[in-house]
């Protein structure tokens, strides 16, 4: 009786793997046997991760892209498939997350989380779909969060991405499911350490953050690394369609 799916030898694509999530699920993956295509914009940074999971004994390649960019997401998709023919994990994983007053208008940093939090989302999905389909199989995991489920002040343009991201994997799951036998799960984290924090620059909201950070134990990102894990090895037949993972003492 089929208990869990084996992963081992299986070709993922991580984006936004250069720290916190990304970073974390890719070493996970790595010492399940998963070979990792490490995206993201900081080249030393995937170098320095390819050598440490090579090091470990997984397997890891550096794939430097831009996901607001079809074009670059594209060629790391493609350059994935050169060389091992094939991919069977997502994981959407970056993000932005400026916090604001929405009467602060800072517009410019409100483009820059719809590019990356939506369109890219949407650019290294339109990358790797067609070979899923192909494939007939993988596995998209979008990474969301508790604000695509609840709308919190000096969030409200963040929210609204992550409502994006959650409303797309849900019409996502739905059409390629059945037709393709492709899973799609969104995962939807509290509190996580990460350098999302590092991108606020109003300093009340920063010193909000701070504050927060000192009144609970945020969750690690191992913890969604596993949280990701657990989806990807259920059987087949099981699509773990959402995952809303907190840390213990967050109570909203």
């Amino acid at each position: 009786m089929e208990i869990i799916m084996s992963i081992r030898g299986k070709i993922a694509l991580v984006t936004g793997a250069s720290s916190g999530i990304g970073a974390a699920t890719a070493r996970k993956l790595a010492t399940e046997g998963v070979v990792v295509g490490l995206a993201a914009r900081r080249k030393e940074r995937l170098d320095t991760l390819v050598t440490e999971i090579t090091g470990a004994g997984g397997k890891a390649v550096a794939l430097p892209a831009d996901i607001t960019d079809p074009a670059s997401c594209k060629a790391a998709a493609d350059a994935l498939i050169t060389q091992f023919g094939r991919i069977d994990v997502l994981v959407n994983n970056a993000g932005l997350m400026p916090l604001s007053s929405v009467d602060s208008l800072k517009v410019d940093e409100w483009k820059r989380m719809v590019d990356v939090n939506i369109s890219g989302v949407l650019n290294a999905t339109a990358a790797v779909l067609p070979q899923m389909i192909a494939q007939h199989s993988g596995h998209i995991f979008n990474m969301s969060s508790i604000a695509g489920r609840k709308v919190f002040t000096g969030l409200a343009v963040y929210c609204a991405t992550k409502a994006a991201v959650t409303a797309f994997s849900d019409g996502l799951r739905m059409e390629i499911g059945p037709k393709h036998n492709i899973r799609v799960t969104c995962i939807q984290p509290g509190a996580v350490k990460s350098e999302l924090y590092e991108q606020i620059t109003d300093a009340s909201y920063r010193k909000q953050m701070d504050d927060l950070a000192a009144s609970m134990t945020y969750l690690e990102g191992e913890d969604i690394a596993d949280t990701i894990l657990f989806a990807l090895k259920a059987p087949s037949r099981m699509d773990v369609a959402e995952l809303f993972v907190l840390p213990t003492e967050q109570g909203w």
